[in-house]
């Protein structure tokens, strides 16, 4: 079984695919008792794509026989649209490069609820803007109802994006994340109130944001920044600075270049 970094820094779609047939064979033998997981999601799958495909659709679906039209949906986004893939593929490996309790691509493809929360949003959002409206809303129920976690179809999210643990992070509808973004569990990205159009924030790219933090309201969080655990943030954050406090107020530069790379926490 693969417990080194080093081993698991991979790049394309098909290298992962490799090393998650081969954990999948490990972990198998290792627990027979999930024997069956893991050959409907990863050992009977022919590629990367159709074994994510599965496995959002088996995770968001109910008892009443919505599986057919989930999968069929994520059969046709990813599909059609290439850049899912790559995306899912970027997500996984931020998640296995920033995380320290995470040794191996399989555990966050089958087990990792912040992963696949990101997957699914990526498949509403794929409806959302093919005005299949009322299905990405009935995954959008899902993911919160499954995973704790709430993403508007709407929402603009890039690549590389980790959201560690997940439990009860919100992003609204008009929300942007840029690539490489890091979020704890607890973040809020919302509005101030009842006002309508663009109310929600937009994160830079490379921006590290600690547990149960909250941004409000239609402001700019700058490239390079980091947000502190628990900080309510309210105003617009330059480029790499660091922020924490209720209301959040500047401690000075972010520390690195890519705080969501580093995650360091202490400031």
């Amino acid at each position: 079984m693969l417990n080194s970094k080093s081993d698991v820094r991979l790049s394309s779609s098909e290298d992962i695919w490799l090393s998650l047939c081969k954990e999948a064979k490990q972990w198998s033998a290792a627990e027979p008792t999930l024997d069956r997981l893991f050959e409907k999601n990863i050992l009977r799958q022919k590629s990367f794509k159709s074994a994510l495909i599965t496995v959002i659709s088996s995770e968001l679906s109910t008892s009443h026989g919505d599986n057919i039209p989930i999968k069929k949906a994520a059969d046709d986004a990813f599909n059609s649209d290439p850049l899912l893939e790559k995306a899912a593929t970027a997500d996984l490996c931020a998640t296995i490069e920033r995380d320290p309790a995470c040794h191996s691509y399989l555990k966050p493809f089958l087990f990792y609820k912040g992963f696949q929360a990101i997957q699914g949003y990526r498949l509403a959002n794929w409806l959302w803007r093919a005005e299949r409206r009322v299905l990405a809303e009935f995954i959008q129920g899902r993911i919160s109802k499954v995973f704790q976690v709430d993403i508007h179809p709407a929402a603009t999210i890039g690549h590389g994006i980790m959201v560690d643990h997940a439990t009860g992070v919100v992003i609204g509808e008009t929300a942007v994340l840029g690539n490489d973004v890091s979020l704890l569990h607890g973040v809020t990205l919302g509005g101030t109130g009842k006002e309508p159009g663009d109310r929600h924030p937009k994160i830079g790219s490379g921006t590290m944001i600690g547990a149960g933090a909250s941004i409000l309201g239609n402001i700019t969080v700058g490239k390079s920044c980091r947000i502190g655990a628990g900080s309510v943030v309210l105003k617009d954050v330059p480029d790499n600075t660091s922020v924490a406090g209720i209301p959040a107020r500047e401690l000075g530069e972010a520390g690195s270049e890519l705080p969501a790379i580093t995650m360091e926490q202490k400031f």
